[in-house]
């Protein structure tokens, strides 16, 4: 099974969604950097957080529209309103004219249009793939997306003086490329019910709390959470205490020349080694686990990436921080896919949008926690922020272990899963 066999739309989706995530990863901390210098960081703070509220409200709404009229339409139009809000903030920020109040409202509507497109992508990659191929199918979109990471942090970082308005004007220029590509090649998915879908608000909340209901996708949720929740402590907990009590060190020394790191410093050699090493190993990395069965990858991964993060909380010794960061990578890769391809499997397919953007707040209520642990942390030592890690990984673990026996069951009994 290679890329090759997969569906088309699959092939383009992924490639579509590179360039996405590049210019998502380049120019949205660049927008927010360019807000703090026009009204603080303060006024910046409050404004970034309406755009996140807009995208939460838009990834909802998206879901619902892309269950009514169908996948393409929908992401075809978001894609377009990216294209055209990037065009106009780079008017809105050239020698011509020079807005705060259009930069703020573009990149809201920016966020919104993307936002607005994503739960109808994410369905259709489960519509056009099968339970055989998804776990190769999420490697490879797993890989894609590092490596858009990877790409956007450095070429953002590095154009921003002196190149905003280049970088605005040639992310205007890849979404128009992107839609073309969407509207010429990308073809309709959604599975036919035979029935109408019921349109209007109320239409839309009745959708959404049937997905609440469903008690088998909320301990999903729950154990996304839990493992996003410990996943973006690298730029919370994690990124303090390493400012706070990292001692400078020595991690190589060659004759008269050393590498020398700060808190700060090894923060970023951290990221940089778990991002490297995903994009480098995640595809030789589904031939070596090919043996290895489901349930173990997906246990043992959660496991190994806990106690990465676990070292990474307590350990004040650079190459040990530096271990731990390959140890969690390894996790990581093991068990992305099949958490995925869970997923995928689980949800009803008449209302796969509604769930992928129910889904999507597990990095939200991620956020919420990293945050509150940052204060928590002010508190406790770094022995029980560890211990607190390791508990909510053993969670996870035992929440996906009645999730693969949920799985097992339906396909022994080849019972349907139940309409949302």
């Amino acid at each position: 099974m290679t890329l090759s066999s997969l569906h088309p739309n699959i092939r383009l989706r992924i490639a579509v969604g590179f360039v996405q995530r590049l210019l998502s990863v380049m120019l949205m901390p660049l927008l927010v950097i360019h807000l703090a210098k026009l009204y603080g960081p303060a006024v910046a703070g409050v404004l970034t957080v309406c755009v996140a509220a807009a995208g939460i409200a838009s990834n909802f709404l998206g879901g619902h529209f892309a269950d009514v009229y169908g996948r393409r339409p929908v992401m075809v139009a978001g894609e377009l309103g990216a294209t055209l809000t990037f065009g106009l903030l780079a008017l809105a920020n050239s020698p011509w004219w020079t807005s705060g109040v259009a930069t703020f409202a573009l990149f809201l509507l920016n966020t919104c249009c993307s936002q607005l497109a994503t739960p109808a992508a994410d369905a259709m990659m489960v519509d056009v793939s099968t339970p055989e191929n998804r776990p190769l199918v999420y490697t490879i979109n797993y890989w894609s997306i590092n490596l858009a990471f990877t790409a956007g942090a450095l070429i953002g970082g590095f154009l921003y003086d002196g190149h905003f308005l280049q970088l605005l004007t040639g992310a205007a220029a890849l979404c128009l490329l992107t839609t073309a590509v969407m509207w010429r090649w990308i073809s309709e998915t959604a599975p036919n019910s035979g029935k109408a879908a019921a349109t209007g608000p109320a239409a839309m909340l009745r959708g959404y709390l049937a997905v609440a209901r469903d008690r088998v996708f909320l301990r999903q949720l729950v154990a996304a959470a839990l493992i996003a929740a410990v996943e973006m402590q690298i730029g919370y907990y994690i990124a303090v205490r390493l400012a706070r009590e990292f001692p400078e060190q020595t991690l190589l020394a060659v004759g008269d020349w050393t590498v020398d790191v700060d808190g700060v410093a090894i923060l970023g050699v951290l990221r940089a080694v778990n991002a490297a090493l995903v994009v480098a190993l995640i595809l030789v990395a589904k031939t070596l686990l090919a043996r290895v069965s489901e349930r173990v990858r997906l246990y043992g991964g959660i496991a190994v990436f806990t106690v990465g993060y676990m070292v990474w909380a307590v350990s004040d010794v650079g190459w040990i921080l530096i271990a731990a960061a390959v140890l969690l990578t390894f996790g990581e890769i093991a068990s992305v896919p099949v958490r995925q391809a869970l997923l995928a499997d689980l949800i009803d397919a008449e209302a796969r949008t509604k769930y992928m953007a129910a889904y999507a707040l597990n990095a939200r209520i991620g956020l919420l926690v990293a945050a509150l642990c940052v204060t928590l942390g002010a508190f406790v030592p770094s022995l029980a922020m560890g211990l607190l890690y390791g508990t909510a990984g053993l969670a996870a673990i035992l929440l996906y272990r009645s999730l693969l026996g949920e799985r097992a069951a339906r396909e022994a009994e080849k019972v349907p899963v139940p309409a949302a």
